[in-house]
């Protein structure tokens, strides 16, 4: 089988945790292979997620490795033996492959926590806000493709409709909630939206008002999903370059603590929805 051009953001986190637990043993990629009756080629391309591994093979060498976190190498096996198709998979070949892999993530996390400053965050945008956002692009997308960015992302939503939906934290900023993307209308529509998912059960909404204080200078628009073991925390971060996803366990901490200290600053969910209203009636 040859090795997948473009391994998900999913399969090459189970290759770069498998990849720790090599280096953490101190074993090369040449011993580590011959375990599996290969060689460092073998491992190499497992770690980079060009290559699936089952889930019999990722215990042997977490048993070589010393890897004594049983959850760990549990929910590693999980990710290995995962064969998930999906709705996103619909999309591979039409959107970049960092849309797939948001849904995906999404899919898979068992909390959500996110901070948006310029935007509402994606999975809660109306359809004509989104199309507003992605028809701002420069250059202009096609027809097709705008219209595919705004399907998918109305698809992301689906997670909220299981019987038991991630539990989610949003964090918005005052200037993402006046900040307009298309019509006064267009605008209006998306702030009462808003105002109705933080109604939702597994969402709790805080709004982030401009006179607020002391403000992290390192505040950036993020979106963090908990894993099924803290090592398995994603940090998805949108750049000029496209997006990007974090999962170095130092990183994952200063993103905790920096959500953290926002949340600390924002309103609570009871302020936060009547903040929204007076927004709305201020348009």
């Amino acid at each position: 089988m040859p090795p997948r051009t473009n391994p998900t953001a999913r399969q090459a986190r189970l290759g770069a945790e498998l990849r720790k637990l090599r280096e953490a043993c101190g074993m090369s990629t040449g011993e580590a292979g011959a375990l599996l009756g290969g060689g460092s080629a073998q491992i190499s391309h497992i770690e980079a997620g060009r290559w699936g591994v089952s889930a019999e093979r990722v215990r042997r060498l977490a048993v070589h490795y010393r890897a004594g976190d049983k959850r760990l190498v549990d929910e590693l096996c999980a990710m290995a033996e995962d064969r998930t198709r999906g709705w996103w998979t619909a999309y591979r070949g039409v959107l970049l492959p960092g849309f797939l892999d948001v849904a995906e993530m999404e899919h898979h996390a068992r909390e959500l926590r996110t901070f948006q400053v310029a935007y509402i965050p994606g999975i809660f945008q109306t359809e004509s806000y989104a199309r507003a956002v992605f028809g701002g692009a420069t250059p202009s997308l096609s027809e097709v493709e705008l219209d595919a960015r705004v399907e998918h992302r109305m698809a992301r939503r689906a997670i909220y409709e299981r019987t038991s939906p991630p539990p989610t934290t949003v964090i918005v900023h005052e200037a993402a909630l006046r900040m307009r993307y298309g019509s006064r209308q267009v605008q209006r529509e998306q702030l009462k939206f808003l105002r109705d998912v933080a109604e939702w059960p597994a969402v709790k909404l805080h709004i982030v008002p401009f006179d607020t204080d002391n403000l992290t200078g390192s505040a950036q628009s993020v979106l963090y999903a908990g894993g099924p073991v803290p090592e398995l925390d994603t940090v998805q971060i949108d750049q000029a370059k496209g997006i990007r996803f974090v999962g170095a366990p130092a990183l994952l901490s200063v993103y905790r603590e920096m959500l953290d200290a926002v949340e600390s600053l924002a309103l609570c969910s009871d302020d936060s929805r009547k903040f929204i209203q007076r927004v709305i009636q201020e348009m």
